[in-house]
C-alpha cells in the first residue's frame, strides 16, 4: 500500500536532523517538497534521514535537492544505499554546468551549411539507390513468382491501385488536358495572327499536346494525387507500427505495400496519357472550329499529314519513366515517416514536391536526348 511522501525535523545539539518517510515518488510526492524547504530553512548542516523512506524515484529524489539547496551533503544523509545513490546521481545531475554552443558567424558558418548540405545530398541519393534496388529485386522475385507460381503475385491489392491511382484519375485528367489545349489553341491563334499564318496552330497544337502536355499533365497530377496517397498510407500505417508488424510475420513491406502501388502507376500511365492526348487535342480543336472556322475533319487530317504519331510514342517512352519516379518518391516519403503527425505532413509534401521536381527534370532530359537523337 502507497503511503504520502512525509517529513519530521528532529532538532539536535550537535546536528539538526529531518527524517523522511513514506513514498518520495510523483504520484505520493503532494507538497512534501514546500513543506521540506520550510523545515530547512534558516537551518545550516541540516542532516537527512531516509531509512524511512520506502521507495523513490528521480522526481522524489529532485525535490529534496531542490527543497535543501547547496546545504545538502551526501556526508550528512543516512539511510539505504539505492535511496543515497539515487539522490547521489541526481544531486550530481542537477550541478552540471549547461554547455552553451556557440554558432560559427560569416564565412566559416557558409562552409559548414555548404557541407553539411552536401553530405544531406549524398546520404538521400544513397538512400534513393537502396530503395530502387530493393524495389528491383522485389520486382524479379515477382516476375519470377509470375512464371512458376502465378498465385503467388498479390493480384488484389494490385488491381485495386490500378483503379484507385489509374481509372479514378481519368475525369480530372481529362479536364485538365482539355483546357491546356485550349488555352494553347487561344495563344497561338493569337500569335500566328499578325504573320496571318492562323492555320499552323493545328500544328503547334498537335506538337504540344501529342509530345509534352499530356505526359507532363498526366504525370503532375498523378505527383499531386497518387504520390500524396501513397506517402500518408504508408506514413499512417508506419506510425501505427503496421509496418513493423508486417515485418515480424516476415511479410516484406516492399512486396505487399510498395510493388502493388508501383505496378499500378506503371500500367495505367499509359492509359492516362492517351486519354491526355485525345481531351488536349478535343479542346484545341473546339476552340480552331470556333474562332479559325476549321471543322474537325481538317484539323485531324492536318494533325495526320503534319505532326504524326510519331510525338505521341515519344511521349509514351517518357511514361514508364515519369510513373516509376512517381510511385518511388510516393512510396519511399510514406516509409520515412516518423512517429508524430508533424513528420506524416512533412514526408507528404515533399512526396508531392521532389516528385513535381522529378517530372520537370526528367522531361527536360528527355528533351535533350531526343533533340540530340534528331527526333
Amino acid at each position: 500500500m502507497e503511503k504520502p511522501a512525509a517529513l519530521q525535523l528532529q532538532p539536535a545539539t550537535d546536528r539538526p536532523t529531518v527524517a523522511l518517510s513514506g513514498d518520495w515518488t510523483t504520484a505520493q510526492l503532494g507538497d512534501a517538497a514546500d513543506r521540506l524547504a520550510a523545515a530547512v530553512k534558516g537551518i545550516n548542516g541540516i542532516g537527512l534521514d531516509l531509512s524511512g523512506v520506502r521507495r523513490m524515484d528521480t522526481a522524489g529524489a529532485f525535490a529534496i535537492v531542490r527543497a535543501v539547496g547547496s546545504d545538502l551533503s551526501l556526508d550528512r544523509v543516512t539511510g539505504r544505499p539505492e535511496s543515497r545513490r539515487l539522490l547521489e546521481l541526481v544531486n550530481n545531475a542537477t550541478q552540471v554546468e549547461r554547455v552553451v554552443r556557440r554558432e560559427p558567424v560569416g564565412l566559416h558558418n557558409m562552409v559548414i551549411r555548404i557541407g553539411r548540405g552536401m553530405t544531406d545530398l549524398l546520404a538521400e541519393f544513397l538512400d534513393t539507390m537502396a530503395f530502387f534496388g530493393h524495389l528491383l529485386v522485389v520486382t524479379g522475385r515477382m516476375l519470377g513468382n509470375l512464371v512458376r507460381a502465378p498465385r503467388r503475385v498479390r493480384w488484389a491489392p494490385i488491381f485495386t491501385q490500378m483503379e484507385r491511382a489509374g481509372l479514378d484519375a481519368i475525369p480530372i485528367v481529362a479536364i485538365t488536358t482539355f483546357f491546356i489545349g485550349a488555352v494553347v489553341a487561344l495563344l497561338g491563334v493569337n500569335m500566328l495572327r499578325q504573320f496571318g499564318a492562323e492555320v499552323f496552330v493545328v500544328e503547334l497544337i498537335g506538337v504540344a499536346v501529342l509530345r509534352e502536355f499530356n505526359i507532363v499533365i498526366t504525370a503532375v497530377l498523378l505527383a499531386g494525387r497518387s504520390a500524396s496517397a501513397f506517402a500518408a498510407e504508408l506514413g499512417s500505417m508506419k506510425m501505427q507500427q503496421e509496418v513493423d508488424a508486417m515485418q515480424v510475420m516476415g511479410v516484406d513491406p516492399y512486396d505487399a505495400l510498395v510493388l502493388p502501388r508501383f505496378l499500378a502507376l506503371l500500367l495505367t500511365i499509359p492509359l492516362l496519357t492517351f486519354v491526355a492526348t485525345l481531351a488536349g487535342l478535343a479542346g484545341g480543336l473546339l476552340v480552331t472550329w470556333t474562332v479559325l472556322d476549321l471543322g474537325p475533319t481538317f484539323f485531324l487530317q492536318r494533325i495526320i499529314d503534319n505532326v504524326g504519331p510519331n510525338h505521341f510514342y515519344i511521349a509514351l517512352s517518357k511514361a514508364p519513366v515519369m510513373a516509376a519516379v512517381v510511385a518511388g518518391i510516393g512510396c519511399r516519403q510514406g516509409l520515412l515517416v516518423g512517429g508524430d503527425v508533424q513528420s506524416l505532413g512533412q514526408r507528404v509534401t515533399a512526396a508531392v514536391v521532389h516528385a513535381i521536381f522529378a517530372i520537370i527534370m526528367i522531361d527536360a532530359v528527355f528533351a535533350l536526348i531526343y533533340m540530340q537523337l534528331d527526333l
